[in-house]
């Protein structure tokens, strides 16, 4: 038996900090002429027949209805741009990835923060912090206990990706950090990753292994949609939107509105309430999260997620190893969150458990004695491929030049000008390109 011992996310993925393949199902709905350079639909994912029910095994929880719920008074305004959307703010001028400009309005919080994400306190945002603090006060502290024992590892995992740290709290908007999380809509785990992206960005997903809910793998995959999701669209409130929209909606939304900002697209209906409230609860959740003393929410030590890894070669059962070890089995859940029968896969030969600090040796030493689990007989599903191609969408910045992007993205000029039908040299700040590796 081989065993590893791990204090410290080890970072396998950290050179795909480059181009990432996007899901761009609705790209030809995204013309017609214009700005845009012509591209064909791609579509990157495996998906499944409409008929077909995903797979949910008894472990995953529904998502905490608070996650989804508008602050009373947001309700009240109704979706009007006058009241939804132009209480959105946006800096100006925001630093790619260093500090953000402060608003103005510094009365929530007292004390000036320097935040790294764009955070301005207007109204809309008061109202998550207020909803946040008071409606469901209870529930966000759990949150925050349950974000405090991963955080360390997402802040060294978006420090390898060179994000701003805040953009942790986007889990607790998405999640509260639950592993286990699972939407109406088929997300799952804190980042809550649809099947299709989680595939995209490297996540195993099937019948005995979902790393959409691995803490570790699941932020190494968030890093790098949220990497590529800035790269696209130059802003973070923009970023965020698409990671809850998709880059389509947003895309499409600034093509139709001739915007900049996702403050410009927040005062229309091309995107949902839902989208128009996300960037503003992120901003609140950060501004609590980043300020509990004054808000009264307890800082208590929590453990942080640590573990060594002993080496599996056949399918062991958690209840089995638990009767073997002595480990509790709901630690043993707790630590291996994306295994989803509870048992280690059979397919493969290597894998590697999960288990306390310390008590890896003695695992590792009793694992012979672990009968081997027989898993019950799949069940026939129907699925068809869709073929994929590594083609994304990139909207030119104010600086660019075509041979700024063929380098950024190891692009040859050539092909960007060819997949792109461009003779002239010259683009503008808001075209979109395709680029194809």
């Amino acid at each position: 038996m081989r065993l590893h011992l791990t204090t410290q996310p080890r970072l396998r993925m950290t050179d795909a900090i480059g181009i990432t393949t996007f899901m761009l199902v609705v790209a030809a709905l995204l013309l017609p002429t214009g700005s845009f350079a012509q591209v064909a639909p791609t579509d990157l994912n495996t998906i499944e027949s409409p008929q077909e029910d995903e797979d949910i095994d008894s472990n995953l929880v529904p998502l905490d209805p608070e996650l989804t719920l508008t602050p009373p008074d947001l309700i009240s305004a109704g979706d009007k741009p006058e009241n939804l959307g132009a209480a959105v703010g946006q800096p100006s001028a925001v630093a790619p990835l260093a500090q953000a400009p402060e608003s103005s309005n510094t009365s929530i919080p007292s004390a000036a923060t320097a935040y790294n994400i764009p955070v301005v306190i207007d109204p809309s945002v008061q109202s998550h912090i207020h909803f946040f603090n008071t409606s469901i006060r209870g529930r966000f502290e759990q949150w925050l206990v349950r974000l405090s024992r991963y955080r360390p590892l997402v802040e060294n995992i978006f420090a390898e990706f060179n994000l701003p740290s805040d953009l942790v709290y986007l889990s607790l908007v998405e999640s509260g950090f639950n592993p286990y999380a699972f939407s109406r809509a088929k997300a799952t785990g804190p980042w809550q990753f649809m099947k299709g992206t989680g595939k995209v960005y490297g996540l195993r997903i099937d019948h005995y292994v979902d790393e959409r809910r691995d803490p570790i793998k699941s932020t190494v995959a968030a890093a790098r949609y949220l990497r590529d999701l800035y790269d696209m669209f130059g802003t973070w409130p923009l970023a965020m939107a698409a990671y809850n929209a998709g880059e389509g909606k947003v895309m499409r939304a600034l093509h139709t509105a001739q915007a900049e900002t996702f403050s410009d697209i927040s005062k229309t209906k091309l995107i949902r309430p839902e989208t128009k409230q996300y960037v503003p609860r992120i901003m609140a959740a950060t501004v609590i999260a980043r300020n509990p003393d004054q808000y009264g929410f307890s800082q208590e030590p929590v453990a942080p997620h640590q573990f060594e890894e002993v080496v599996v070669n056949r399918p062991l059962h958690f209840r089995a190893i638990a009767n073997t070890t002595g480990i509790p089995y709901e630690e043993l859940r707790l630590l291996n969150p994306e295994l989803r029968r509870d048992a280690t896969p059979p397919d493969d030969s290597i894998y590697h458990l999960k288990v306390p600090v310390g008590s890896g040796a003695k695992v590792a030493q009793l694992l012979d004695r672990v009968p081997t689990y027989k898993f019950p007989p799949l069940a026939a599903t129907k699925t068809h491929q869709v073929k994929a191609d590594s083609s994304r969408w990139y909207r030119v910045r104010v600086g660019d030049t075509l041979e700024k992007v063929s380098k950024r993205f190891r692009v040859p000029l050539k092909a960007l000008k060819a997949r792109n039908n461009l003779s002239n040299p010259i683009i503008k700040p808001g075209e979109f390109l395709i680029i194809t590796r």
